[in-house]
């Protein structure tokens, strides 16, 4: 009897359906409860970055945002590679080795360089933002506008290699591909400054004013 992986569905559809195509069918399966899995645990690993139980993504520490960016990439790349091993198998049950894919890989490789250059554009930049901390999920950015974009202002909802998910103070969800991004401002990275005008009258004690302000100031810093 020939092996599973040699019989395709024009030598005996019969015996590829009780062989070939069953392996097929646990491979989509397996490769589904895999990427459910890698969901699952991406979801785990997030809701323990902060210990504390802090639901409000705007009030996560620097190191806290770029864990959940980094779980998320990982997440993404992970399912990715999955299916692609299921699509090389499924393929292979069809009578394709491995070795005559080669050929076609290797084109569509070229093709992919030649004809998707911003795609690779949007996955070099989006590997820049997670290395080098310039913005995670839940941060507040601006991004600049370009000949292609108006730019944004919003929170990061998502952040994958490809593109940044914004949503701005009106509610409205802005995608923007990771390279079309030339200048982005992070508004709450580690601080920022609040600047307050506070009229006085003349003659008005500056010390004693002063006074008032940092007691005013720390009362409000201690209030949860």
């Amino acid at each position: 009897m020939q092996p599973w992986a040699a019989i395709t569905p024009l030598d005996d559809f019969d015996l590829w359906v009780r062989g070939p195509l069953l392996e097929i069918v646990l491979f989509v399966l397996g490769a589904l409860l895999l990427g459910r899995f890698v969901g699952w645990v991406r979801d785990r690993l997030t809701a323990r970055i902060e210990p504390e139980g802090n639901d409000d993504p705007l009030v996560l520490s620097e190191a806290a945002k770029h864990r959940r960016a980094v779980m998320q990439i990982l997440a993404w790349v992970t399912v990715v590679v999955l299916w692609t091993v299921a699509a090389a198998l499924v393929l292979n049950r069809f009578g394709l080795p491995f070795e005559s894919l080669v050929a076609p890989l290797a084109a569509g490789g070229v093709a992919l360089g030649l004809g998707a250059q911003r795609l690779v554009a949007d996955l070099i930049g989006g590997s820049f933002i997670i290395a080098e901390r310039q913005y995670g999920v839940g941060d507040l950015i601006k991004v600049a506008p370009t000949p292609q974009t108006e730019g944004a202002l919003g929170t990061v909802e998502d952040l994958t290699l490809r593109i940044t998910r914004l949503r701005t103070p009106s509610g409205e969800r802005v995608i923007i591909p990771n390279g079309q991004i030339v200048q982005v401002t992070n508004l709450s990275s580690d601080w920022a400054r609040a600047v307050v005008d506070v009229p006085l009258r003349l003659g008005t004690d500056i010390g004693r004013a002063t006074e008032i302000l940092h007691e005013v100031g720390a009362a409000a810093y201690a209030d949860p």
